[in-house]
Formats: structure tokens, C-alpha cells, sequence
């Protein structure tokens, strides 16, 4: 038998986990900011860059595409090559992943504090770095595939699996939820609207957690825990249960983020009855895991790595335990909007991703540099610092996130409300916001003593960028089935075969639910009295996108009583037939919007928006004074209409031809409106004299445009008055 001698490519993984590493630290210390910006507001007052709506889809692009993202790239480059007994197929592909990787991560970090963003949770990137994804996700996979048919090892191990279907469902997912209109350079918008929308995007939002946060993991789970444990894994048979039925049902399972809401009701069935099914193959993924440590334990409690990969091992059935109940629509009515959520998706990242990336690195670093662990006392505070951030990060959420539902949900014997002051369960919850605060620097601390800890490791050893190995060369046999063969095992020896079953797989339940909801228009009842957004309105709209608002509010009144007593009518499908992209959110730091139009005077929302705490005492809401200040971009408007046309908006030539005039008048009227305070044409000459040449009349601001827009949501249907103090509203 030939045995070829070849050289593994350590380079690569090295340059991944550099990257790792140092994105880890910037997307965990915006994280960090936010989460004192929920205890001083006005900590980066008047610096738009540094405001929390374009802070926060920072933090988590950082985190779940640079963090883990590298991470991912670092393992899978590094175990592929060893399962498959091959170099890469090619070192100019994956240079060209890493630096295209890296370039996208820097374009986000530049773009999302300008406030370019499409508002699509996980998915806020614009359409150029859309592109620039796709293009090296492809590169990914080519190299991905083209190593594996030429691979020295005739089956592919379970975490070959894996990493085909993150490559295939991930491209899929991107592709789909990213379709998009350009208006300009960095402006699009999505080709759905409204429900479809909501539906696509948690389509995309569910599945981007479960192909690029779990699969890839699972994965490495599958290759990193036997390794460190000098263990086989602990069942081959379950593996195979694990990876069809955990693939097969989470592309499913997405409409859970969106029950009680305007999706239509058989669509939220199926995502409640698959995320149901959904805790049986992660938790035999879970147990297949913990089980292969079975007579290891000894090790396990002097070795740092596997410590890290068991507690992550446990976070990630934590999380997948709780992700089915909070899909009970009992459950989630309570959960939805409220901390909890931040609890659940905290525990995975922090303990599922961060700590098996954090055992990952710990394995990898002393055996690309030939060396040992500079201190494992080192690893073991790291461990522990870490585990304590977690329980003091997630604990208080739990905690804030039952006191919201509770707050929210209770009535006096008359029918009031008794919290009818939203602020009421903001100021409630502070303390649980310093905990969490307390909770996150311990953990960053720890990645802190994990990098120190890393570097003097690299300087100690000896970096061997090309590691020589050697196998048999792959022998062709016959394409038949093999006496005593199973049939999966044939499967395993054919890449094209496994890869074409994983796509069919996780198609199904995309086709299903997608199509009849986009194709099928009685899906989504029309209703007559719902026009399209003034051009002064759509204008306001962009910069509630642009300023991230809808990360901290939501427009989505579900049909509960404590709702509807607080906001006005529930939100019917209809309403938002003309919203590209739509605006229902995911979490109420502040009060639901979708009823706000009317409410108050366009003079309250100014005050509200220069100065927050002015007109709600003790709201965490930042300022946006250069809302007041700064002078309306009308130079796309017309582009955007056009654009809105092509998308099925019914405007008119006359529209887009008057565009231009019609936001003048919209805009001298709220002008106008400002005038009648006497406090106001106080403050307005003297910033007028100030301003002098440079002088912007009121009407060509950005803050009248955002006025327009909040004025106009939910008035285009009767609702039901609710009497509400201005003092009430953040």
C-alpha cells in the first residue's frame, strides 16, 4: 500500500485564531458599553456613533460573525485537514477566506456606527458586504469540498457531517433573507414586506443560531472532545439520529420568534410543533457528547480544556432544553420582549460558543507551537472567572425578565392596569442591570487572562506553520454496497451523495412554510383604509432604521389584554403591507410604537428626542440631539419611491414627481405645530441667532421627518383611544 507523505497547513489556523481572539475582545467590550448604557444613558451623549441602536447590531455581528465566525474557521481548517489526511486543497483559497473574512468584519465595524443598516436582526449588513459574504462563504466551501474529494480517508467522520451542512444551509439562509433592492451605495431595501418579512427573516435569524452558531460547533464538539478526552465518541449510531433529525427539524422551527404576532396562525403551529420535536436530537447530541467523557473524569478535573468543553457541552443543552419551552405559546407569551430572551441567548453564546471556543484554543495553541500550556492555574481562573460571569450575567436577566412579564401583566380589581407607567418596569429592573454589567466584566476578564496566557505560550514555543504527516493514498473501490456495509457508511464515502441528502433536508421545511406565505395572498388580508408612507414619512422611517430603534422598541401589538389596554388595537397583517423591511422587534426596553401616531404632540416628541429624561423622569433612553440639529437628506428620496414602486408600493408618477414639495408642506406644518409652544419659538430664535449663516429652518431637520413617521404609525385604522400621561413613555 502507497504511503504518501504531505505537510498539514497550520498557518491558516493560526491566522483564524489570532483573529478569534482579537475580535473576541472588541465584540465583547461593546457588549460591555451597552450594558453600562443601560445604567448611565447619557454616557456617550451626542456622539451618534457611539448610540446604542448602532452599538448594539455592532455587538452582535462582532460576536456571532467575528468571534465565533474566526472560531468556526480556526477548527474547521484544522480538523478537516487531520479527518480527511490532506492539505487543504488550496492555500491561495484559504488566504482568501481569512482576509475576505476579515475585511467584511471591518466594513461592519465602520458601517453599522454610521448607521448603515437594514435593520434585519443577525442579518443588518448592506447589500455591497451582502455580497462580499456570499462571495467568500463560496471560497469557504470550495476549499471545503475540494479537500474532501481529495481526501486520503475513504469514510468522512461525523464532523465532516456538519460542517457540510453549515456550508449549504448558511449560503442558502444569506442568499434568501438577503434579497434586496439598492437605492444607492448603502441603502437597499428588503424585497419582502411586512409579514413575509418577519418571516424570512426569523426563517434566517432561528437558522443562522442553528447552522452557524450550533452545527459548525457541534462539529468541532465531535472532533475537539474525543481528542482532548484520548476518547472514541461515545456512540456512532446516535451521531447519525443527531445530525439527520437535529438538520431536518431546525430549518422548521424558525415562526417561534413570531407567535401571537400578525403571521398567520398555522404558520406559528408548525414552528411551535417542530421546536418541540427539536430537544430530542440536540439532547442526544448533548448526551453523545457528555457520555464520551464516560471514565474520563479524572481527567476532566485536572485538564482546563475539557473543563471548558463540559461546561459548554452543558450550556448548550441548557439552551437547547430552553428553547423548545419558550415555544410553548403559554411560555413564550410571557417570555417574548422581555429579558429572558436576553438570558437564553446569552447562555449559549457565553457558555456553548465562548467556552468551547476558549477549550478549543487552549488544545490548539500548545500543539501548533510544539510546546506545553504556559500555566494551567492560568487556564483553571480563567475557567472559573468565566463560569461566575456567566451565572452572574444570565441569573439576573432570568430574574428581570419575569419581574417585566409579571409587571406587565398585572390589573387592578377596577381593570387598570396597575403598572400603566411602562417606567415603572424599567426603574424595577436596574439593579438586575448592574448585575448583569458585573457579570460581563468578570467574563472579559477571563478572556483577558486567556490571551495573556496564550501569547506567552506562542513566544515560549517553536511555530510549525507546515506539520509533516503522512497516510495511505485513497485505494478506489467498488461504488456497491459491501457485505455487512450499513447504508450510512455508504453514504460516507460519498461526498456529492451526502451533500445533495443535507440540502434536500433542510429545503423541505423552508419550501413549506415560505412559499405559501409569500405566493399565497389570503395569507395576508389587505385592508383598504392602509396607504403608503408619505415621502416625509419614509424619509423619518430610514432614520428610525438608521438609528437602530427598533432594537429597544417594538411595533407589534399581540392580542392580549394587557396589550391592548397599554398600546391600543392589536396589530393586524394588513398594516403592513407597504414596510420594507419590517419594524416589530424582538425586545421592549421601551414601550411598543405601533399605536404611538397621535398620542402625543409633535412638540412632546422633540423634547423626547433632544432630551429624554426631560419628559419621561428616569428613562435609560439616549438623546439623539443631532436628530434636532442636523438637516434632512433629501437627495434619494425620489429613488427611494422609484424603488418602493418596483417593490409593489403604489405610488404614482404625480408622487414621486412631487415629492420634494409635498415634504416641504408635511414639514411646515409640524413646523408650524412646534411654533405654538411658547417654550419652543423661545429656544428656536435663539438657536436661530446662534446658528447664523449656517442656520437650517426647523421643516429641513431630520428630527421633523422621524416626527412624521412616529405620528403616522397605526392611525391608518380606527383604533381604540388609550389614555395615557406623557409621562408614561420613554
Amino acid at each position: 500500500m502507497e504511503v504518501q507523505q504531505f505537510y498539514y497547513d497550520n498557518k491558516i489556523v493560526k491566522k483564524f485564531l489570532i483573529a478569534t481572539m482579537l475580535w473576541g475582545v472588541v465584540g465583547m467590550l461593546v457588549g460591555l458599553l451597552l450594558a453600562f448604557l443601560f445604567l448611565f444613558p447619557n454616557l456617550t451623549d451626542g456622539i451618534p456613533w457611539l448610540s446604542f441602536g448602532r452599538l448594539r447590531p455592532l455587538h452582535t455581528n462582532a460576536v456571532i460573525f467575528a468571534f465565533v465566525g474566526n472560531a468556526i474557521f480556526a477548527g474547521v481548517y484544522y480538523s478537516t485537514q487531520r479527518l480527511l489526511k490532506a492539505r487543504m486543497a488550496s492555500d491561495v483559497l484559504s488566504n482568501i477566506n481569512f482576509w475576505g473574512w476579515q475585511l467584511i468584519i471591518v466594513a461592519a465595524a465602520i458601517s453599522l456606527p454610521l448607521g448603515y443598516t437594514s435593520s434585519k436582526e443577525y442579518a443588518e449588513l448592506e447589500w455591497p458586504i451582502d455580497i462580499a459574504i456570499t462571495l467568500v462563504w463560496v471560497v469557504f466551501g470550495w476549499n471545503l469540498i475540494a479537500t474532501i474529494l481529495k481526501r486520503r480517508q475513504r469514510h468522512l467522520y461525523v464532523a465532516i457531517w456538519f460542517y457540510i451542512a453549515t456550508f449549504v444551509t448558511v449560503a442558502v439562509l444569506h442568499i434568501f433573507n438577503s434579497l434586496e433592492l439598492p437605492v444607492s451605495g448603502m441603502k437597499s431595501y428588503s424585497v419582502y414586506a411586512g409579514v413575509q418579512d418577519a418571516l424570512v427573516q426569523w426563517w434566517y435569524g432561528h437558522n443562522a443560531v442553528a447552522f452557524f452558531l450550533t452545527t459548525p460547533f457541534l462539529g468541532l464538539m465531535y472532533y475537539f472532545v474525543p481528542k482532548a478526552a484520548d476518547r472514541p465518541i461515545y456512540s456512532y449510531r446516535l451521531s447519525i439520529i443527531h445530525f439527520w433529525s437535529l438538520i431536518f427539524i431546525y430549518i422548521w422551527a424558525g415562526p417561534h420568534h413570531l407567535l401571537y404576532t400578525a403571521l398567520p396562525e398555522w404558520a406559528q403551529n408548525l414552528g411551535v410543533a417542530f421546536s418541540i420535536m427539536l430537544l430530542m436530537p440536540s439532547w442526544g447530541g448533548m448526551i453523545n457528547g457528555l457520555l464520551t467523557l464516560r471514565g474520563a473524569w479524572d481527567k476532566v478535573r485536572v485538564d482546563p480544556v475539557l473543563k471548558f468543553m463540559v461546561v459548554a457541552i452543558t450550556g448548550y443543552g441548557m439552551a437547547t432544553f430552553e428553547g423548545p419551552l419558550l415555544s410553548l405559546k403559554n411560555v413564550n407569551a410571557i417570555a417574548h420582549y422581555t429579558d429572558w430572551i436576553i438570558a437564553h441567548v446569552h447562555v449559549g453564546a457565553l457558555a456553548w460558543n465562548g467556552f468551547l471556543t476558549f477549550g478549543m484554543i487552549y488544545f490548539l495553541v500548545p500543539r501548533l507551537f510544539k510546546t506545553k500550556l504556559y500555566s494551567n492555574s492560568l487556564a483553571n481562573l480563567h475557567f472559573w472567572i468565566g463560569t461566575l460571569g456567566i451565572i452572574m450575567y444570565a441569573l439576573p436577566m432570568y430574574v428581570a425578565g419575569f419581574t417585566q412579564a409579571s409587571m406587565w401583566k398585572q390589573f387592578n380589581p377596577d381593570g387598570t392596569l396597575v403598572y400603566g407607567n411602562f417606567l415603572e418596569t424599567v426603574t424595577e429592573i436596574m439593579p438586575m442591570y448592574w448585575m448583569r454589567a458585573i457579570g460581563g466584566s468578570l467574563y472579559i476578564i477571563g478572556v483577558f487572562v486567556m490571551i495573556y496566557n496564550v501569547v506567552v505560550t506562542m513566544k515560549r514555543g517553536s511555530e510549525v506553520t507546515d506539520e509533516l504527516a503522512e497516510a495511505a493514498a485513497l485505494q478506489r473501490v467498488s461504488k456497491k454496497r459491501a457485505i455487512g456495509e450499513g447504508w450510512h457508511e455508504v453514504l460516507e464515502r460519498k461526498p456529492i451523495q451526502l451533500t445533495i441528502g443535507a440540502t434536500i433536508a433542510i429545503l423541505i421545511g423552508g419550501v413549506i412554510q415560505i412559499v405559501p406565505t409569500i405566493m399565497v395572498k389570503s395569507n395576508i388580508p389587505t385592508i383598504s383604509s392602509v396607504k403608503p408612507y408619505t415621502p416625509l414619512e419614509l424619509e423619518g422611517r430610514d432614520i428610525y432604521i438608521r438609528e437602530g430603534c427598533v432594537g429597544c422598541h417594538s411595533q407589534m401589538i399581540r392580542p392580549f389584554r394587557d396589550e391592548v389596554e397599554r398600546y391600543g388595537e392589536y396589530s393586524k397583517a394588513g398594516e403592513y403591507v407597504y414596510d420594507h423591511p419590517f419594524l416589530w422587534g424582538s425586545k421592549r426596553t421601551g414601550p411598543d410604537l405601533h399605536r404611538i401616531g397621535a398620542k402625543y404632540s409633535d412638540n412632546w416628541h422633540l423634547n423626547h428626542l433632544y432630551d429624554p429624561q426631560s419628559t419621561s423622569s428616569g428613562s435609560i433612553m439616549p438623546a439623539y440631539k443631532w436628530l434636532v440639529t442636523d438637516a434632512l437628506d433629501k437627495s434619494d428620496t425620489e429613488k427611494k419611491m422609484e424603488a418602493m414602486v418596483s417593490l409593489g408600493v403604489p405610488y404614482t408618477d404625480f408622487d414621486i414627481a412631487n415629492a420634494q414639495k409635498s415634504m416641504t408642506e408635511q414639514g411646515a406644518t409640524i413646523e408650524s405645530n412646534l411654533y405654538s409652544d411658547p417654550d419652543f419659538e423661545k429656544n428656536y430664535e435663539n438657536d436661530k441667532k446662534n446658528g447664523g449663516a449656517n442656520f437650517i429652518e426647523m421643516r429641513n431637520r431630520e428630527v421633523v421627518a422621524v416626527i412624521a413617521y412616529l405620528q403616522r404609525l397605526g392611525t391608518d385604522i380606527k383604533v381604540k383611544n388609550v389614555e395615557v400621561k406623557t409621562t408614561q413613555n420613554e
